[in-house]
């Protein structure tokens, strides 16, 4: 199911979620009219070798890969191509609106780089640790917005639990609990998990669905904690509120 919308309405401006879009093209656009998006990729994205090395970088392609710490930041706002950064921001602008507006702004965009890098961190060390050839998978660069989102969407079950994702199957139009979506949708990615590492390749490689995994986990858990104690809410209509401070 591609989704389109939900059925919550925000309260303010999602500014964020907007300023996290235009930076993600910003820097896609610098891809393309760089020397392609390939050299970026292998340039600039983070290599999980770079913590445990060795680094194998097929020839032609010379590389000098950023520090782990530069990569991540600079690997979580690249992407490989126009259907991994439309699919990608579709899913943040539909789910992230609603994040921000109950985490409020500061709040929200250190969530989205803390679950980012906690994104990265799981790809990470599921590479190093069941990769079967660990030096190839670890010299595959990691890009993409995905893990961060992963964590909006994770934010996004926990706060909006009785709300609606409207979208298409081909071209008949649905309309399913965001519950079930986003729980199919993560299910998805516990599944394919194990092919996340074994389809990737040489140029850019494959899925990193543990990446989503991380993400979405982190998001379901900080959600709850922060529910916990108090500090946002949910109500039976599916909006969620910010908890008074």
């Amino acid at each position: 199911m591609l989704p389109l919308k939900d059925n919550v309405p925000t309260r303010t401006t999602p500014y964020v979620t907007i300023g996290l879009i235009v930076a993600n093209f910003v820097v896609w656009f610098w891809e393309l009219g760089g020397r392609g998006v390939d050299y970026h990729v292998f340039e600039d994205g983070f290599y999980p070798c770079t913590l445990h090395g060795p680094c194998h970088v097929p020839a032609p392609i010379v590389i000098h890969p950023l520090p782990w710490y530069e990569g991540v930041f600079s690997g979580m706002f690249m992407h490989a191509s126009w259907q991994h950064i439309l699919g990608n921001m579709l899913f943040l602008w539909i789910f992230g609106n609603n994040v921000e507006d109950v985490l409020g702004r500061l709040r929200y965009l250190l969530w989205y780089l803390a679950g980012g890098i906690a994104a990265m961190a799981v790809q990470t060390f599921v590479t190093l640790h069941e990769a079967g050839d660990r030096v190839q998978a670890a010299s595959i660069p990691n890009v993409g917005a995905s893990g961060a989102i992963a964590a909006v969407l994770g934010a996004y079950f926990i706060l909006y639990p009785n709300s609606t994702v409207f979208g298409l199957i081909v071209v008949w139009p649905v309309r399913v609990s965001a519950m079930f979506f986003l729980g199919f949708w993560f299910l998805y990615q516990l599944f394919e998990a194990n092919f996340g590492l074994l389809n990737a390749s040489a140029h850019g490689g494959g899925t990193a669905f543990f990446a989503h995994v991380g993400g979405f986990v982190f998001g379901v858990i900080v959600a709850r904690i922060l529910s916990g104690a108090g500090r946002i809410a949910t109500r039976d209509d599916g909006l969620a509120l910010r908890a008074p401070a």
